[in-house]
């Protein structure tokens, strides 16, 4: 016999509940591995190289072609009224408003953040981190903290890596290709972008989102069943689950900043 509705309902609620209380205690295990001795800098080191250094690649690439499309696109638009001097306000703004770290979080979600949770989760498959407890060794101290924090602090570089190449795609495309003044594109950027509403919001972001999609990889991948089915799962539940956190996360943080 089917269990009635509202029954159903109860049971969901208490699960999610139940499992957003497992995310909050995990990230106080992480906050506190971060602060407290021994502090792992190597580890850390070696994080960042992993999650910062080997994304370089993509995001410059990225970040070049996203903004010579921007170029392109701007300068046809702006052209029907007469505006191509401001294609360096539209391309900066864009830029470092939102594309810039929401697609620097996106593409470091799909290259790092799965690659963290599939390896968090073999370890739980291979019961690395039950030796690592034989051990009398804190699997959250020396793998997962580690890697939260790594996130969170090369997103904001590599964001602003992206924003550095997709200025630059622009440039090219809109001074070199279309025939825009040089100094007229980089100081229509120049001026239209500030401190405060701009450079500000787009840091907060991008700290934001390498909190998300370091919380969201390791968690999945911690909570893995110790499968070679639960690593996959992992894996694409980080993808899915730290987009998805992006997106809604950026339009709340842009209500709020007011811009």
């Amino acid at each position: 016999m089917r269990a009635p509705a509202i029954e159903r309902l109860g049971l969901r609620t208490t699960g999610l509940v139940q499992h957003l209380g497992g995310i909050a205690v995990f990230v106080g295990k992480i906050f506190l591995s971060a602060v407290k001795p021994p502090f792992r800098f190597r580890r850390l080191v070696s994080e960042i190289f992993d999650t910062g250094v080997l994304s370089l690649a993509i995001i410059c690439l990225s970040g070049a072609t996203v903004g010579a499309v921007l170029g392109l696109q701007g300068y046809t638009t702006l052209s029907r009224f007469g505006a191509e001097g401001s294609l360096g306000a539209v391309v900066g703004l864009s830029l470092i408003r939102e594309l810039g770290p929401v697609l620097t979080a996106l593409l470091v979600t799909g290259r790092a953040g799965s690659a963290i949770a599939a390896e968090i989760a073999s370890m739980v498959t291979t019961e690395q981190l039950d030796g690592l407890r034989m051990m009398s060794i804190d699997p959250m101290e020396f793998v997962v903290s580690p890697k939260a924090l790594a996130m969170v602090l090369v997103m904001p570089l590599l964001s602003a890596l992206f924003f550095v190449c997709a200025v630059f795609g622009g440039y090219v495309v809109g001074v070199r290709l279309l025939g825009v003044d040089g100094g007229t594109y980089l100081t229509s950027l120049e001026q239209s972008v500030e401190f405060v509403d701009d450079v500000a919001g787009s840091l907060v972001k991008a700290v934001t989102f390498g909190a998300l999609v370091g919380v969201i990889a390791t968690y999945r991948g911690y909570t893995s069943e110790p499968t070679s089915a639960g690593v996959s799962a992992a894996t694409t539940g980080t993808v899915v689950v730290s987009s998805v956190a992006i997106l809604l996360s950026d339009y709340v943080i842009t209500a709020l900043w007011g811009v």
